[in-house]
């Protein structure tokens, strides 16, 4: 299936800056579970269900040089719950 991109946004900040949108990111999903994206004309809303799967990559990608990369995604079906599975995540 095709992948359509609903919202993109990239740029460089510091990390202070980066925590801060973590945080916010926390504090909807602590709440209603409503995320509201907005950079310059893009905008998407989005419903995010109680249980989605959570996913956490860390990756090294060598073409050269060398790039480090952590990524966090949020994935659910449209209209299902989504079912966890693996161990026991611990973030430190």
């Amino acid at each position: 299936m095709p992948e359509e991109v609903l919202f993109k946004t990239e740029q460089s900040m510091d990390r202070a800056e980066i925590a801060e949108y973590l945080r916010a990111v926390a504090e909807k999903l602590d709440g209603d579970g409503t995320l509201s994206l907005s950079a310059g004309s893009e905008s998407v809303e989005m419903e995010v269900p109680e249980r989605p799967e959570f996913e956490i990559k860390a990756e090294r990608e060598t073409n050269g040089s060398t790039e480090l990369s952590v990524e966090f995604e949020l994935e659910w079906k449209e209209g299902q719950e989504g079912r966890g599975s693996g161990g026991d995540l611990t973030i430190e």
